[in-house]
């Protein structure tokens, strides 16, 4: 599959919670990475989705949040993934920063230049991704 979300985590579907319209899919990824997505009950049933499925997350690198010095603080977004700094490549307005999540994996995130210079993000940075179940989407081959 080519697509042009940044970032792409295929893993298998854990565990599915039923709503009255969306439906909440929990997926791990084989380094054991947790993704939470939310699909409306339609998608979920003309693409079969059930406990087992191998599925991939799309997740568009402007719809990640990067934070750091979080200590203590607890936040409303589902998908909470941390890791480390190994790339930050400025643009003319907004930069792009790799961050090597804790369990192996990649994540990219397109911040504004302003935020990156706020945060002071530097490659060996600690920092935490954070999207929410909206902003996963989920593909399984056809």
């Amino acid at each position: 599959m080519r697509a042009s979300a940044r970032n792409q985590l295929t893993g298998t579907v854990t565990s599915i919670r039923d709503g009255s319209v969306n439906d909440e899919i929990e997926l791990q990824t084989v380094s054991g990475i947790k993704i939470v997505a939310s699909v409306t009950r339609s998608s979920r049933e003309i693409m079969a989705l059930n406990v087992g499925v191998a599925v991939t997350a799309l997740i568009k690198a402007s719809a990640v949040v990067l934070v750091t010095d979080a200590e203590g603080m607890r936040f409303s977004a589902r998908n909470q993934l941390t890791g480390v700094v190994a790339r930050v490549n400025k643009g003319a307005v907004n930069s792009e920063v790799l961050l090597n999540l804790n369990a192996g994996e990649q994540l990219v995130a397109v911040v504004t230049n302003e935020s990156a210079d706020n945060l002071d993000l530097a490659v060996g940075q600690a920092g935490t991704a954070l999207f929410k179940a909206g902003s996963a989407i989920l593909a399984v081959k056809a």
